[in-house]
């Protein structure tokens, strides 16, 4: 999962990026990149770390130009080296530079086919690399020296018909502008928007809507699954539709967890979106829990609060705060290693006593994942003297890995996979537990039909993966790749010099 940005200004746009990016930072934490075009020339920064550690004033400065495009990255594949940082940069043609959020699930067969047939070598295991080859091949083949919107619309069209997966993309030419598309099925969320200057009307592309918001951008709208937006640069617009069939497909995890609450995805506010899922969780509470002797409801922090206040409100129970969060501490589901997990855990929250002692605590969290947190955090609830820990999920149960963005573990570490909810409950240690209906976290995303989505990818909770092309060989393939040990085998050689290799 990653954030990504592009902008195209009539002054230095350095600082607007830089200050998408914090905004953006939930959605990547482990490397970040800006690259900007003044007068033909690029000029980038990118390394390991959070924004505010990547960038200092000097390297800002020397970040100069009126458009540019940024990342914050979290990885999904290959390793966490600064190697694979982005913003991605290719010579030829013109000098394209892309960041990428998402993933391609024919990126072994693309990686071969680039080098065999496009003659291009691929030097790092992210396949943000290999997207980038495919654009910069498709315009390549175009045999032209100068390019206009018709030719930028015919290259993504290319990249769409030899990429699968869900992506979401920003690219930079200098001299001609700035490029934003999005795959066929809609998975991963992109936007863009305008604010109006003194000069001229000026553009951003983001992954939410938040971005455009703190900088002052009008959102114009989502980028349509299969679509192109091409912002030249002194400021024309252009769109077009680049997919032969596309399917509004984004999917449903946004809403549930790595979205902020204050952006709008596919005309869905997802604020909105999860004051529904805590009240569809509340009606099913009501009917399989009738009797329930639940005193307070409290919510894991932060992604669950929204979820866990309408929970209490439908059914008139207290809700109370139990946990303080450590905001320095990453996401526990990607880190690797059991026993780092676990420590994390325990130093991102600690328990408020009085919340708990003595009562019959609800405790609600947007998902469980592998379930050493829940585990973790049922405990501590305990510990602080609660006389009953119940739990509930705002999503259904998670028992397959995602494929198109998420790094989550492979599916034979999903504490779901497999196991009934009667066995999840004694793992996590609960006195009782309670999931989403699938149905209904439909329903409450969807806002009864009455947005314009075709289908969530919903295939984290039922194993039915949107693209059709993820087999069984594909998703054992991946396990491999996304176990404790091969991770722990990945940040090793990641600590060590980087090893140049052909494909042949």
């Amino acid at each position: 999962m990653c954030g990504i940005v592009g902008v195209v200004g009539h002054g230095q746009v350095n600082q607007a990026l830089y200050d998408a990016l914090l905004v953006l930072q939930h959605r990547g934490q482990d490397a970040a990149g800006i690259v900007t075009c003044d007068r033909g020339k690029l000029h980038l920064r990118k390394e390991n770390g959070l924004a505010r550690d990547v960038f200092d004033s000097q390297q800002m400065i020397g970040l100069r130009g009126h458009m540019g495009i940024a990342h914050v990255r979290y990885p999904t594949a290959g390793c966490s080296s600064s190697a694979e940082a982005q913003p991605f940069y290719v010579n030829s043609p013109y000098g394209i530079a892309l960041a990428h959020n998402g993933n391609l699930t024919n990126a072994d067969e693309l990686k071969q086919d680039l080098f065999r047939e496009d003659l291009r070598h691929i030097n790092t295991e992210s396949d943000s690399e290999i997207l980038l080859n495919v654009l910069a091949h498709e315009l390549q083949e175009l045999g032209k020296l100068r390019i206009d919107e018709k030719d930028v619309f015919k290259a993504v069209a290319g990249v769409h018909r030899r990429c699968r997966g869900g992506y979401a993309a920003v690219a930079l030419i200098p001299g001609y502008g700035l490029i934003g598309f999005r795959d066929p099925h809609g998975i991963r969320p992109i936007v863009f928007g305008r604010r109006d200057t003194d000069q001229g009307a000026e553009f951003m592309i983001a992954s939410e809507s938040v971005a455009l918001d703190v900088l002052g951008f009008e959102l114009i709208r989502d980028v349509a699954p299969g679509e192109a937006v091409f912002i030249t640069e002194d400021g024309a617009l252009y769109t077009q539709q680049c997919a032969a069939h596309p399917v509004r497909s984004p999917c449903i995890f946004e809403y549930v967890y790595f979205a902020r609450p204050d952006s709008m995805m596919d005309s869905i506010f997802v604020h909105k979106a999860r004051l529904r899922m805590g009240i569809m969780l509340a009606r099913k509470v009501a009917r399989e829990w009738g009797d329930h002797d639940i005193d307070v409801v409290i919510p894991i922090p932060d992604t669950s609060r929204t979820a866990a206040l309408s929970f209490a409100n439908e059914l008139g129970l207290r809700y109370s705060e139990g946990f303080i969060k450590n905001r320095y501490i990453g996401r526990t589901f990607i880190m690797p290693g059991q026993t780092i997990r676990k420590k994390s855990v325990r130093q991102k929250l600690n328990a408020i006593d009085v919340e708990f002692r003595g009562k019959n605590v609800l405790l609600i969290d947007d998902s469980i994942v592998r379930g050493t947190t829940s585990q973790q955090i049922v405990q501590m609830a305990r510990d602080a003297g609660a006389a009953k820990v119940y739990f509930a999920s705002a999503a259904p149960p998670v028992r397959y890995p995602n494929v198109y963005g998420i790094d989550m573990p492979a599916a034979k570490e999903l504490v779901a996979h497999g196991r009934s909810e009667d066995e999840v409950c004694r793992i996590i240690g609960a006195d009782g537990l309670v999931y989403q209906d699938l149905a209904d976290l439909i329903e409450a995303v969807q806002k009864k039909g009455k947005t314009n989505v075709d289908r969530f990818d919903t295939s984290v909770f039922d194993g039915d993966y949107v693209t059709g092309d993820v087999n069984a060989h594909y998703l054992q393939q991946l396990e491999l790749l996304r176990n404790d040990a091969a991770r722990q085998r990945r940040d090793s050689g990641c600590n060590s010099s980087i090893e140049l290799q052909n494909t042949a």
